[in-house]
């Protein structure tokens, strides 16, 4: 083993505490939307093997792919798992189980896809702050074809209901044996939707000014926070770009990171899930620092930093600098599987994703069950 590895394997071995939670270790596994449920959304045997390989590959934590909250407008692709009802949590019990006994924690992503759903089998409707449809393109890899929809203004009923959703999601994903729940506050779905200034032009408390924006986030972070055990893990993930706008950049630049970042460490939950292209760059141009650098910095809360770390010294860099406690995997864990056990062993890396895994359809593959 290179002298470069074994110190990045040393940083990135070390274990991390995420709130009342030690992780074995500071390699995650990134949420990736995988559509290998069933059409009623419950979680399926090749999902209970796809994570189980990623626990015994090395990852100290699983974060599940999106996972919607209920049977209204939540649902964002067909063949989502969700954890909405008591049949759904039930059936992430084996994939729990999996991850227990490969040596890996697991928390549920709760997702609200908002106008960026492109299907849904309870409703042909989307929700989103304003009634602006989102730019680019349905991602054919999950099913989608042509413009998003242009998505009804969410009343503040319809909020209070998805409010409560998030909560009754996270209380089925504690019924279920998850160690935690990562609210789904990124790439373009609802509750990133109110951060994001061009899709938002409401009047009311939720518009208008960041402070207002952010507010959608931090409510669900409260609620949840409010309604787990102490013991049960709560974090966000947050990002500037989306799944139809790549480029996007918060208005403000560092004066919004700020905002957002002091709002949501404020809530009293455990983590930041920041995610952005590549996570060690500056998050704004002519700026210095990463919005995983920005998210330590504001919010006094454990980071984990994700986006282009397939390199084990770029992942322990952060680590190092202060920037991140920990770093995500999602392309490169899909190369390899077992990335964390290579690192340890000094063996190579694969560099070079497959795209078969992910055409078609980004579902789970034969190859990704051994």
């Amino acid at each position: 083993m290179s002298s470069s590895l074994t110190t990045a394997h040393e940083t990135l071995a070390a274990p991390v505490r995420i709130g009342p939670t030690e992780i074995p270790n500071r390699v995650v596994l990134a949420p990736m939307t995988r559509v290998s449920a069933t059409a009623e959304g419950s979680a399926t045997n090749r999902m209970v093997a796809y994570y189980g390989g990623f626990a015994r590959g090395g990852f100290g934590l699983l974060i599940t792919e999106g996972t919607y909250i209920d049977t209204e407008y939540s649902q964002g692709y067909l063949n989502q798992p969700g954890i909405a009802n008591a049949e759904q949590a039930e059936a992430w019990k084996p994939v729990v189980e999996a991850a227990h006994q490969g040596g890996a924690l697991i928390f549920a992503q709760l997702m609200h896809a908002g106008s960026q759903s492109q299907g849904n089998r309870f409703t042909d409707v989307t929700v989103g702050p304003s009634a602006i449809r989102p730019k680019g393109e349905q991602l054919g890899i999950y099913r989608g074809v042509g413009p998003y929809r242009v998505p009804q203004e969410i009343t503040p009923a319809e909020i209070e209901d998805a409010r409560a959703s998030f909560v009754r999601a996270a209380l089925y994903a504690q019924e279920a044996g998850f160690d935690g729940v990562e609210i789904h506050g990124a790439n373009g779905y609802l509750i990133d939707e109110f951060l994001t200034d061009y899709l938002n032009a409401r009047t009311d408390g939720y518009g208008g000014s960041c402070e207002n924006r952010v507010r959608l986030a931090a409510e669900v972070c409260r609620d949840i926070r409010a309604a787990v055990r102490p013991d049960f893990v709560v974090g966000i993930r947050i990002s500037q770009s989306k799944v139809s706008d790549a480029d996007h950049r918060w208005r403000d630049g560092t004066d919004d990171a700020k905002t957002i970042f002091e709002t949501l460490g404020a809530t009293g939950i455990d983590y930041i899930h920041t995610t952005e292209y590549r996570a060690a760059d500056p998050a704004f141009v002519g700026g210095v620092d990463s919005l995983a650098a920005l998210a330590k910095r504001h919010s006094g809360v454990v980071v984990i930093a994700n986006g282009n770390l397939d390199d084990p010294e770029a992942g322990a860099e952060l680590v190092r600098s202060g920037q991140a406690d920990a770093v995500a995997l999602g392309k490169s864990a899909l190369t390899n599987r077992d990335w964390p056990n290579r690192v340890r062993d000094g063996q190579s890396l694969g560099t070079e994703l497959d795209f078969a895994l992910l055409t078609p359809i980004a579902d789970i593959k034969d190859s990704e069950l051994t």
